[in-house]
């Protein structure tokens, strides 16, 4: 336990565990308490450590617990104060004070109201996940900004966003994911050349990307996913945006082809163009994508750079069916994800160069022909979703050989043939394979998994069972029979309430008879 040695035996406080003095002067200037089972109230004599300029007790047990006033006068000397996933409730007063460049993490609590009106001196700002709620007007055009770190993610955050960005030349990286937003990108957005990562994901925001953002030359990541963006995916991303690791703009309304300009990213890693209404066929340019080609050998993270050092940036992808967000381990994550479009032609043979791919989703498309020969040489895939095409032919023979496997799909399609032999593809379950013309492990007793055609009308597809017409027309016309004689009843008020207490027992009887007849 990180305190176990805060104790009269060790009277020497700078050689506690978490504890950072000033070497001349023995004066604390750290407190490194993160994870350290900390609870109950705020000791006010904080207040007393003058030298101090860190304070971290995030990921703490303070439940509940609302922040004092005289704990936000901290800010007026710290230059790092970090209390976040603490569940601290209450609202944030105006933090207007601090002298020193400050980076205020006050992430994952319970504080709600109106978002603060802070210091032209804060570096960098991360308020979410929490319930801030109203607009960000006049937070956001008061005055200019040095900031260059704002997250306000996970919040009730309404409105518009404003169109004054031009204040706030400084930014690197904006998070406004997971908001009630509206309207549209404003385009003084475009006025951020200095931005390296933007997250406008999961609001209620519409109309083009306007194009004065291609004037964001920096962008590192561009997520505008599950809004009701529209309009054919700019041609300037491809052109303008060369530094681009990270495009994610699923769920959106985009139209049109994908742009060959998109091939000429080299350092992209993650292509999310899922759920839109994209057509035509996949480019084969894609071989350019030489990111997804190189073996990734080094340790760098995906993060923008700030005067404070570098943050990690973040994303939610879908992989394996499920939705994940990625942040740490983003640098190891090759993705392909155009499902879910109205994509048509052959897979193309170039995309089985992108040897470092992780995931490969093109499902729910209209693509057609054979699955690419030469797929087993992509030896890293990990996830690999080709259902609800058209795709003919037999599964390849190399696809047996992607021995990091764990997810595959193939099911709705007119695959035919025998799976191939192997452990990998022996080991997904059968509706991997379902609605195929396919044979052999792991499908049962080496039935095919059936495409249902035309001549299986009148049958139960789901589990084979013939529909039984003829029993169907005897219980319908026990049921005209019934009605003929209870109508006239009901029309004339004579009926009585017998007529319905019968009708249970008068059918039951009905089905015994079909039953001894073996018509059930």
């Amino acid at each position: 336990m990180l305190l176990a040695n805060w104790t009269s035996a060790n009277p020497d406080c700078c050689k506690w565990a978490g504890v950072s003095c000033d070497n001349s002067t023995s004066h604390v200037t750290e407190l490194h308490l993160t994870s350290s089972k900390l609870g109950g109230e705020l000791n006010p004599a904080l207040l007393d450590l003058k030298s101090l300029s860190v304070l971290d007790l995030s990921n703490n047990t303070f439940d509940g617990t609302q922040i004092p006033g005289w704990f936000w006068n901290l800010t007026s000397h710290l230059q790092y104060l970090n209390i976040s996933w603490n569940h601290f409730r209450g609202n944030v007063p105006d933090l207007l004070t601090n002298h020193a460049a400050l980076v205020l993490d006050l992430s994952s609590n319970n504080f709600t109201g109106s978002l603060p009106a802070v210091s032209l001196n804060m570096t960098a700002l991360d308020l979410s996940d929490n319930g801030f709620s109203g607009s960000m007007s006049w937070f956001l055009c008061r005055k200019p900004m040095k900031l260059e770190v704002l997250s306000l993610g996970g919040n009730l955050l309404s409105g518009e966003i404003p169109d004054c960005w031009e204040k706030w030349g400084s930014l690197v990286a904006i998070e406004l994911c997971h908001n009630n937003f509206s309207g549209k990108i404003p385009p003084s957005m475009g006025a951020l050349t200095s931005l390296q990562s933007l997250h406008l994901s999961n609001n209620n925001l519409h109309g083009e990307v306007p194009e004065s953002m291609s004037n964001c030359t920096e962008l590192l990541t561009l997520d505008l996913s599950a809004n009701r963006f529209s309009g054919e995916i700019p041609l300037w991303i491809g052109e303008r945006l060369s530094n681009l690791i990270i495009i994610g703009l699923r769920w959106n309304m985009f139209h049109g082809e994908i742009p060959d300009q998109i091939c000429g990213l080299p350092s992209l890693q993650i292509l999310d163009l899922s759920h839109n209404n994209l057509s035509g066929e996949i480019p084969t340019c894609i071989k350019n994508l030489t990111a997804m080609i190189t073996r990734n050998k080094s340790n760098r993270t995906i993060s923008y750079k700030t005067s404070k050092g570098c943050f990690f940036d973040n994303i939610e992808l879908t992989m394996k069916g499920a939705v994940f967000d990625y942040s740490t381990t983003l640098k190891l994550i090759k993705l392909v994800d155009l499902s879910d479009n109205n994509l048509t032609g052959q897979i193309p043979e170039e995309i089985t160069t992108l040897i470092d791919l992780l995931s490969l989703n093109l499902s729910r498309n209209d693509l057609v022909g054979k699955i690419p020969g030469n797929i087993g040489a992509m030896n890293t895939l990990e996830c690999v979703d080709l259902s609800e095409n058209r795709l003919s032919g037999e599964i390849p023979e190399s696809m047996s050989r992607l021995t990091f496997l764990s997810y595959l799909n193939l099911s709705y399609n007119n695959l035919s043939g025998k799976i191939p032999l192997g452990t990998q593809l022996q080991s997904f379950s059968p509706s991997s394979f379902m609605r195929n013309k396919l044979y052999g492990p792991p499908l049962t007793n080496n039935s095919k998994a059936v495409v249902p055609t035309s001549n299986s009308v009148g049958e139960d597809v789901g589990n084979g069972n013939k529909v039984n017409w003829f029993v169907i027309c005897m219980e319908c016309g026990f049921w005209f029979g019934f009605l003929c004689v209870a109508c006239p009843l009901i029309l004339t008020q004579k009926c009585d309430s017998c007529i319905f207490s019968t009708l249970k027992s008068l059918r039951s009887s009905f089905l015994t008879f079909l039953n001894k007849c073996n018509l059930l």
